[in-house]
């Protein structure tokens, strides 16, 4: 019987060629992207469960409770490990403390590379349980040692064990290799890190921890990561820890006035449930919950064109299923018939779209910004997509078997079988809800560019074109910014050089203690503050409002300061220029500044939020770690860079010259929304074909549906164009009630996505109506070849047979 089942349906497949080429085709489409979206929403959900532990790690977080709402810090103080390890020690398996990871120099012999790293205690391997290549997961606890990465350590070495191998970190701190670990997934937090070494070392390397930050409850500038133990009940410990810190504070009322509360961000938690600047980001998860939905319509779509060729066919075979019921044939036996061809299609299109997977998967991999495969040997990978099989088969063959199945013999065989006057109507319903969808992707896709674009478009305050940044990445480059400004003007390549503590594309601390004249009792105080060398604003090419930029011959100028037009709006400051601000940072003496300047506000952060109030300052406090080299408009980069490179190679010999083009950096800003634009753009290409697939076998089957109509009009004297419109009416109605459907869903649901952004398009009516016009341009376009086919078929062969 299977056999029979089998045969009958290759011979309907082989007998109708385009319908099968369009089913298969199509389906496989589908399947594919849902295949690849699949994947990506288990990369997405399966973030950080590299690490065995994943389900008891946690970050140590303190949320306040401030004038302008909540905020969360997720960086802690030195004191508040202190007080866990002493006091709430019984719940954890491991505290580890950290540091921010950083670029450092990693030098071992002539071998100099930049890597990413992070000082963190001892714990820290067992806790992440690392994959060990070389050594054990305690090479941390001498004070001076350092675990590499598997990619590091061959840099560094080559294809040896490098355990006991000499290494500087910096060209400063001398530690020796205690082991190496495999590279973490793409898919896991740290996977960036190429080298752990002890926190230990990070306070020997910065004095001032032990000096001050280890009693101060006001300096947020470590993190503090946390494994429970497998028996303790996170929300009881929630309830415990809650006031670790603010129990401390009696001698600190400034920081008590906004009540902290410490709380533990799970692992689980820190990729789609994390903050950005102290508030919920949501941004990850619905992320992932868009990209499932459109790749849910998108299959369903290509389900529907199946369901929509299975039915319009049956009439084809209703004398079959006469012929087969007046045989004997149960209704069972025909629904199996019917639904084994609808899974030999699936199989067959399930196939093809593996193939496709593997021949996409790189180009996806590099548009989503992953690092996926097909798991080939992963059983539960077979598991779900045998449950796929099932289920696409089941919907796509369901309705066509049960609709098949239920023809009267004795109407079919007499010839007085018809399919009803609402025989076609869910047809037509799937056909609407088949531009439904694709209509609003287009509508969405263009949405989402104009987005980009207009983000784009703002101006970001400064020169980003022929900037260059340098991270000043070991000791080497201090002390060295005069010779190098002198060194590098001498080669026409350079026009100016300046220090600042953090890049030109990011804020890179900020601080409170600020006062002002006027200042609101209920002010935040809160503002970006980045210490620069005096030409700074020349290299990066700020744009003064008011006042002017620092002056490298006025020694006054070390007490003034620079601000952006935010700063000055939020101070309510109406002529700020020669104002005083007096600062108070941490144990420092209260400083006095003077306002030299407002500059139009410098987008440093994100290009779709306000401006964070920033203010300038000649470098007072704190050492720089970032150079700008502002290169010769009059040269060619290509040119330039060679003649850049050879100054800091002759007078910073020990560091790789590593460089970062401040409009690429900036460019990166964008990469999220670009990426979601690129994915609902192919989708909505996608989801158009698969679309016109099922648009071109209805027309061709209705062509040939109504072939002896056709005769009997072009008789009658009817042309080419009355035949192609009467052809064509059924459709252009069909994608019209799908645009005015659309609309309103996609002006609710972009509307929805665009009230994340402060600054914002508002939805033009020409872009619903120029994706209105193309929808109806496609689908004439799809339709016309049958359309026009038919009506020039000469009449006397359609009637012939009458």
């Amino acid at each position: 019987m299977l056999r029979n089942y089998l045969k009958i349906a290759l011979r309907q497949l082989a007998r109708n060629r385009a319908y099968s080429f369009i089913n298969i085709g199509g389906l496989a489409a589908g399947m594919a992207v849902a295949m690849l979206i699949g994947l990506w929403v288990y990369d997405e959900l399966s973030f950080n469960t590299y690490h065995e532990n994943y389900g008891r790690i946690a970050q140590v977080r303190s949320r306040e409770f401030g004038e302008h709402g909540v905020g969360i810090n997720s960086s802690v103080q030195y004191p508040l490990m202190t007080e866990l390890k002493t006091h709430y020690k019984e719940y954890f398996k491991h505290i580890v403390s950290a540091s921010w990871d950083v670029d450092y120099v990693l030098s071992a012999g002539e071998s100099k590379i930049s890597r990413s790293g992070l000082f963190m205690d001892p714990e820290a391997p067992e806790m992440l349980t690392l994959r060990m290549v070389y050594g054990t997961r305690a090479g941390l606890r001498d004070p001076h040692s350092v675990m590499l990465s598997k990619s590091t350590a061959l840099a560094l070495f080559g294809n040896v064990d490098p355990v006991n191998r000499a290494v500087k970190i910096s060209n400063k701190l001398d530690v020796k290799v205690t082991g190496v670990y495999e590279d973490l997934p793409q898919n896991a937090q740290f996977n960036q890190v190429r080298f752990l070494a002890p926190f230990a070392l990070w306070e020997l390397d910065n004095p001032w921890i032990r000096e001050r930050a280890m009693t101060d409850w006001q300096n947020h500038f470590m993190k503090i990561y946390v494994e429970l133990r497998p028996d303790v009940d996170p929300e009881q410990l929630a309830g415990d820890i809650k006031n670790a810190e603010m129990k401390n504070l009696a001698a600190f009322p400034e920081v008590a006035k906004n009540k902290p509360e410490v709380f533990l961000l799970p692992m689980r938690d820190w990729h789609l449930h994390n903050f950005k600047r102290g508030q919920p980001d949501k941004g990850p998860l619905q992320m992932v919950w868009l990209i499932s939905i459109i790749g849910t319509f998108v299959l369903l779509l290509a389900c529907i064109n199946f369901m929509n060729l299975s039915t319009a066919h049956s009439e084809k075979r209703a004398k079959e299923v006469g012929i087969r019921k007046s045989m004997g044939s149960m209704r069972k036996q025909l629904v199996n018939q019917f639904f084994s061809e609808s899974f030999l299609v699936v199989i067959m299109a399930f196939l093809l779209s593996l193939w496709a997977v593997s021949l996409a998967l790189p180009w996806f991999n590099e548009l989503a910004a992953k690092q996926m495969s097909i798991p080939w040997t992963n059983g539960g990978f077979w598991a779900a997509s045998l449950g796929f099989i099932a289920l696409t088969g089941t919907l796509a063959g369901g309705y066509p078997a049960l609709y098949l199945s239920s023809f009267q013999p004795v109407k079919v065989l007499k010839g007085t079988f018809r399919a009803g006057r609402f025989a076609s109507v869910p047809r037509k319903v799937l056909v609407v809800l088949q531009f439904t969808v694709s209509v609003t992707l287009v509508i969405g896709t263009i949405i989402v560019f104009r987005q980009i674009q207009f983000a784009k478009n703002r101006p970001a305050g400064y020169t980003r074109e022929g900037l260059l940044m340098v991270e000043m990445k070991s000791g080497d480059f201090y002390g060295k910014h005069e010779l190098l400004k002198n060194e590098l003007r001498r080669t026409g390549a350079v026009t100016d050089i300046a220090e600042s503590m953090g890049k030109v594309t990011e804020v890179w601390s900020g601080n409170g203690g600020f006062e002002w004249r006027g200042k609101s009792p209920a002010a935040d105080e809160s503002f970006g503050t980045l210490m620069v060398s005096s030409e700074y604003g020349r290299t990066v090419g700020w744009q003064f409002v008011q006042g002017r930029d620092f002056s490298e011959t006025l020694t006054s100028d070390s007490s003034g300061m620079v601000v952006n037009e935010a700063a000055v709006k939020y101070m309510g400051l109406k002529d700020p220029v020669g104002e005083e601000v007096t600062w108070k940072f941490q144990e420092q003496p209260v400083m006095h500044y003077r306002i030299l300047g407002v500059i139009k506000d410098v987008i440093m952060e994100s290009p779709y939020e306000p401006t964070y109030p920033t203010v300038f300052m000649i470098k007072a406090h704190g050492g720089p770690n970032w150079m700008h080299i502002r290169i010769n408009p009059n040269m060619s980069v290509s040119e330039a860079l060679p003649r850049i490179e050879a100054v800091f190679k002759k007078l910073i010999p020990l560091a790789p010259f590593e460089y970062k083009f401040a409009d690429e950096d900036y460019a990166l800003k964008f990469a999220a929304e670009e990426r979601v634009g690129k994915l609902a753009y192919f989708f909505a290409v996608l989801a158009i074909l698969i679309s016109c697939l099922g648009l071109f076998g209805l027309s061709s089957f209705i062509a040939e549906q109504r072939t002896r109509e056709i005769g009997v009009r072009k008789v009658l004297g009817a042309s080419v164009f009355n035949v192609w419109k009467l052809l064509s009416n059924e459709f252009i109605l069909l994608v019209t009630i799908a645009f005015a459907l659309a609309t309103p869903v996609a002006y609710y649901l972009l509307g929805h996505w665009l009230e994340k952004y402060t600054y914002r398009i508002e939805p033009s009516w020409w872009i619903f109506a120029a994706t209105g016009f193309g929808a109806m341009a496609i689908t004439l376009c799809t339709i016309s070849f049958q359309s026009i086919k038919a009506a020039l078929v000469n009449p006397v062969v359609s009637l012939r047979a009458e």
